[in-house]
């Protein structure tokens, strides 16, 4: 059975149903959750689903081993991230290569990159005038939202799509797909762990 650990900031919708998920999985569990804001969503969520919580400052992460020394501590296997905004730090990519995936809420490499999250990505996507969208799942690297590429599913960008119109058909996506695809990647990695 292999321990997720979940990163995020936000509303943790994402989070909630990747929990829900795995909560009756037998490949996996979401065994901790981490977050850089004591205001989000995301806590109330988890603690509502009976999955421990850790609220970490930015000391904590780039200039401390508390949050790398905390992801061995709950023997975590697997890292993935839900709207979380900060960029990871090398010491926790090193240990968890290929092992951390984000989800970004339109196509990469396009509309990716710092700063680019949430109805900002989508507000850029109505205003270059393209007529689909989607997600990427992707790996985790050292730069925003450049680590290879894993699945993309698109949708329409329907006229007089509003951010939230948008928005919504995206997160659609993301619910649907995310935990089915994580899940992928456990099973390919216990796999290739198994012929070692």
């Amino acid at each position: 059975m292999k321990r997720i650990a979940i990163f995020a900031s936000g509303s943790g919708t994402n989070a909630e149903n990747l929990i829900k998920y795995f909560s009756t999985s037998d490949r996996a569990r979401v065994v901790i959750v981490l977050s850089n804001n004591p205001q989000a969503g995301v806590i109330r969520r988890a603690h509502r689903l009976t999955v421990p919580v850790l609220v970490f400052g930015r000391k904590q992460l780039y200039d401390t081993d508390f949050v790398l020394q905390t992801l061995k501590d709950n023997n975590v296997d697997f890292i993935v991230l839900a709207g979380f905004l900060w960029l990871v730090p090398d010491s926790i990519i090193e240990v968890y290569r290929r092992r951390i995936v984000n989800i970004h809420p339109a196509l990469l490499p396009d509309f990716g990159g710092k700063g680019m999250y949430g109805d900002r990505v989508h507000r850029a996507v109505l205003e270059s005038g393209r007529r689909q969208s989607g997600i990427t799942i992707h790996y985790v690297n050292e730069r925003y939202d450049e680590g290879d590429i894993i699945f993309q599913a698109t949708c329409p960008v329907l006229p007089g799509d509003s951010v939230e119109t948008l928005a919504q058909r995206v997160h659609e996506l993301e619910y649907e797909h995310y935990p089915r695809i994580v899940e992928q990647l456990i099973e390919i990695f216990n796999q290739k762990h198994k012929k070692l």
